[in-house]
């Protein structure tokens, strides 16, 4: 028997499905799961949901929520991050305020203005949450982050927090589950190595059956109609640097300088059939439509199917495969995100990474991996430098690093010049100012330069590619709409 906490448990659908995931180990369903939030609404939804299936499997496994996260905490032994700071309220501002400047962000939860931004709110809660875990959690207790921006939460959690926390994401697999479908195999009989950073993590082996099939992937890849029309970035790139990227189209489109600066070319290389292929602004759009359809369907997703436990129910996420072989002792090999240490020989030994590790009693084991391909360096290399800045920003409250992040930026360096990144940062920080209490004196300070400073015109852009709201009734009547967000308790 032991303890895990989960904060920011209202984010229902992926709670629910970490939970199953816990209990679907034999060995733990005497564990106590802790959830809490700062939204009670949306814990006790997820609380009810967990009940049902708790009931549906015949277990008593106790899970309690909180309000209190340091009651959260006592005594857990692993913490679960699905905090989202700011929710929509603060994401909407990450998109819309650069967008109106010309930057156009598919996603901005991990580069760009928006990301950058969100690691500020982010970095603030997260040393927050480290203080109360050093204070009441065990001796050792690990943190588990999911939380975007997954590198600058990470990277401050171990440096700054002083908790031992690996970062988890689920791109490497989705990648993974597109490189079957290209050589229509099944997921299964294809084993990768994925080696770089949170979100620009490289395919640099791809094996079917012991042979290497990644020098075929290209042709696969092309040849393919439905993913030639939406992973044109993803190609591209692949076929300038030689490697695959884990990222989805419109992820990797805006983490890098060329395929987002001009507006009249960015539709070359999205495709609008799913908000994920490039959409501007289109997770800010996907999560508003998913928040309006769980808080009106509620009560028809309760009454639905209980998710059933078991081995063969166990999902992607690596989170429970982790504590499962702590405990247990049975071997786990993943790719997680933690400090670099060498294990990558040509990036920095202080950046978060994302590699192959290796879990079971002994810990989490971390192999040397060596020289990532020059390329698949360089763009890392570019990207972990505005980590970096963005990190020591946030912890210190300094506007002058924020400001040399956001300049450093790939995709706004290459729309913005010096002097729009400069209003671009100060318009950010008011707007987000109640999350961000470390920039208090310095926001004082730019409210006061902007009375008596001339501004400059802001393009008031709208994005290149942008994709209206549905409205319930809308989606009530698009049978993939319903499909897709019934099913979205497996989305994060």
């Amino acid at each position: 028997m032991f303890k895990i906490a989960i904060i920011g448990a209202g984010s229902i659908g992926f709670t629910r499905e970490i939970v199953k995931d816990l209990l679907c180990v034999e060995e733990f369903k005497n564990i106590v799961i802790a959830l809490t939030d700062i939204n009670e609404d949306n814990l006790k939804m997820a609380k009810q949901l967990l009940e049902k299936d708790l009931k549906a499997n015949n277990m008593k496994t106790n899970i309690y929520m909180t309000l209190d996260r340091k009651e959260a905490f006592t005594e857990a032994k692993y913490v679960f991050n699905f905090a989202r700071i700011g929710m929509l309220e603060a994401f909407e501002t990450d998109v819309e305020i650069p967008m109106h400047y010309g930057v156009d962000q598919c996603v901005g939860d991990t580069l760009g203005p928006g990301g950058i931004m969100y690691g500020q709110r982010g970095i603030f809660e997260i040393l927050a949450f480290c203080k109360d875990i050093k204070e009441v959690a065990q001796k050792g207790c690990i943190l588990l982050n999911y939380s975007n921006p997954n590198a600058m939460i990470t990277w401050a959690a171990n440096v700054y927090g002083g908790v031992k926390t690996i970062g988890l994401c689920h791109g490497v697999q989705n990648g993974q589950k597109l490189i079957a479908r290209a050589f229509e195999l099944d997921y299964k009989d294809l084993d990768v190595v994925c080696v770089g950073i949170n979100h620009q993590t490289w395919y640099t082996k791809i094996l079917h059956k012991g042979n290497d099939i990644k020098e075929k992937l290209l042709e696969r890849l092309i040849n393919n109609e439905k993913i030639s029309r939406e992973e044109k970035v993803r190609i591209d790139v692949m076929k300038r640097f030689g490697f695959f990227s884990t990222e989805s189209n419109g992820h990797l489109s805006e983490y890098l300088p060329w395929y987002r600066k001009r507006v009249d070319e960015i539709m070359n290389w999205i495709d609008l059939s799913s908000w994920i292929n490039g959409e501007s602004g289109g997770y800010l759009r996907h999560c508003i439509e998913r928040r309006n359809w769980f808080e009106t369907e509620f009560p028809e997703w309760l009454n639905g199917s209980a998710y059933e436990y078991g081995r063969e129910h166990m999902s992607i996420e690596h989170g429970a495969h982790i504590i499962e072989g702590l405990e247990t002792g049975r071997v786990y090999r993943g790719h997680f995100n933690v400090i670099n240490n060498g294990v990558i020989t040509n990036l920095p030994d202080d950046a978060i990474v994302e590699v192959p590790g290796y879990v079971d009693w002994t810990g989490i084991n971390i192999p040397i991996y060596g020289d990532l391909p020059l390329g698949c360096a360089a763009i890392c290399n570019g990207s972990i430098s505005v980590q970096r800045l963005a990190v020591e920003a946030a912890v210190n409250g300094d506007v002058n690093q924020l400001k040399q992040a956001m300049m450093l930026d790939p995709l706004t360096s290459a729309v913005l010049n010096p002097n729009e990144i400069n209003q671009l940062t100060n318009d950010m920080l008011i707007a987000q100012e109640k999350w961000l209490p470390q920039y208090k004196e310095e926001i004082y300070k730019i409210r006061e330069w902007k009375e008596v400073t001339p501004q400059i015109k802001v393009k008031q852009f709208e994005g290149a590619a942008r994709v209206r709201i549905k409205t319930i009734e809308e989606m009530k009547k698009d049978n993939l709409t319903m499909k897709k967000y019934n099913k979205a308790a497996h989305d994060n």
